[in-house]
């Protein structure tokens, strides 16, 4: 992506719903104590499969504040998407009242869009399979909007007043970087004055389950599910599935400082590639992933050295964990052996498209409480995976600007480089 008009794009408001709390206070509490949100699957009866845990949000819609309407119309995914913007543009202390709605726009990334609502209409109007033939009319009035995504950005367009573009970003588990991504680059080339960005995914349905089941990627751990998330370590068996949403509001930096707003983070660099090689499979040398990061890290204008985070995807699989690992060493050279490491998704799960934009939440407020979050569960390090990801406990240390990467299906490969705006004049 080129660099558009040079403005510099800031992180101003963060709002998270994500396993084990609601908010960015609950979140960033779960993350720093190193606690995991991973359980047996409650949300329908999981006892058919051979993965049986998952990372469950505990998330009450009429309490969150959503209309009996909204709740009747949207999808999970969507109300999480909705309920959670709304945070972070409280966070922002933007008055979204006073600004020109053609000049915010929204950008919310998905890669399974309203999988639980579709699974549960087709058991609705197949008569729990029965029927061949189905009877439409037991569907709910809104099916539609379950049938295309782009009514998540439209829910959370409406939601905060917005009128300028609006897009949804579906690219598998990168889905939640590269809407960030993209919504950088619509402020660095004018085209809005505010963005809300992030990422939503509630996937943690029947349908979903038995297909990461078929192709066995998802850990069968289930009589531990408190520690079946095992990232980097040597006798992980497969990721678990998550849910959630965290959702940014992003401005220039110019705007903020303007209005004396509290800057997380800068969103310095951005790169994607896609690998061309295989719809599941990752190339072990990791040369996409190390190219999107170098990319990133060259519009930064940030060296390995100077990275002092590295948030990672950290699946939890062999494949990708080895992959990942292979990257880090490929682009930041001997500095890899150096700069922290870890996964959160060994406490959060892995929630697809929303990941994405859940780990940078927790990129920003680990550089703004200066502690890098830890890999949890970590306890034998895999011995092809050498480099420091921070097992167990959370880690303080000077943190100014992070990497957070992601891997999606499809040969997705996405980098986002967060700063602290005033790195340069330190």
């Amino acid at each position: 992506m080129s660099g558009g008009t040079g403005r510099r794009v800031v992180i101003t408001g963060i709002g998270v719903t994500a396993p084990g709390g609601a908010g960015i206070k609950e979140f960033w509490q779960l993350l720093a104590d190193g606690r995991t949100a991973t359980r047996r699957i409650s949300l329908f009866d999981p006892a058919p499969f051979r993965s049986q845990v998952a990372a469950e949000v505990d998330f009450d819609a009429e309490a969150a504040g959503l209309t009996p309407q909204e709740i009747r119309r949207m999808d999970r995914a969507a109300q999480l998407a909705v309920v959670t913007a709304r945070e972070a543009v409280a966070d922002s202390g933007l008055p979204f009242e006073q600004l020109d709605p053609t000049r915010t726009g929204v950008t919310i990334g998905s890669a399974v869009g309203a999988t639980m609502g579709l699974d549960e209409e087709y058991c609705t109007v197949s008569d729990g399979g029965r029927l061949e033939l189905v009877d439409h009319t037991y569907a709910v009035p809104h099916l539609y909007d379950y049938m295309t995504p782009s009514s998540f950005a439209a829910e959370v367009a409406w939601a905060v007043g917005a009128e300028g573009p609006a897009s949804v970003v579906s690219t598998g588990c990168t889905s939640g970087l590269d809407s960030i991504g993209y919504a950088t680059e619509v402020l660095r080339e004018g085209a809005a004055d505010v963005m809300i960005a992030g990422a939503t995914d509630a996937p943690i349905s029947p349908i979903t389950v038995a297909c990461f089941d078929a192709i066995k990627a998802t850990t069968p751990r289930n009589d531990d599910p408190e520690h079946a998330s095992r990232p980097f370590d040597a006798s992980r068996n497969g990721f678990v599935l998550g849910e959630g949403s965290a959702v940014f509001v992003l401005e220039t930096a110019e705007s903020a400082r303007r209005r004396g707003a509290h800057i997380y983070a800068e969103v310095a660099g951005y790169a994607t590639r896609s690998n061309a090689f295989h719809m599941t499979g990752l190339r072990p040398d990791g040369k996409e992933m190390a190219e999107a990061i170098r990319v990133a890290m060259a519009q930064a204008r940030v060296n390995a050295d100077e990275i002092d985070y590295i948030n990672a995807h950290g699946s939890g699989t062999k494949q990708n964990d080895r992959h990942e690992t292979a990257a880090f060493k490929r682009s930041l050279g001997d500095a890899a052996y150096q700069i922290p490491v870890s996964s959160i998704k060994s406490m959060v799960g892995h929630s697809l498209g929303a990941v994405g934009s859940i780990e940078l939440a927790a990129s920003a407020l680990a550089m703004e409480h200066h502690v890098v979050p830890p890999t949890a569960n970590l306890h034998t390090p895999d011995p092809e995976c050498d480099l420091d990801y921070t097992p167990l406990t959370a880690r303080e240390q000077r943190i100014d600007t992070v990497l957070s990467v992601g891997s999606g299906f499809g040969g997705f490969q996405s980098a986002v480089v967060l700063a602290r705006p005033d790195r340069s004049e330190r």
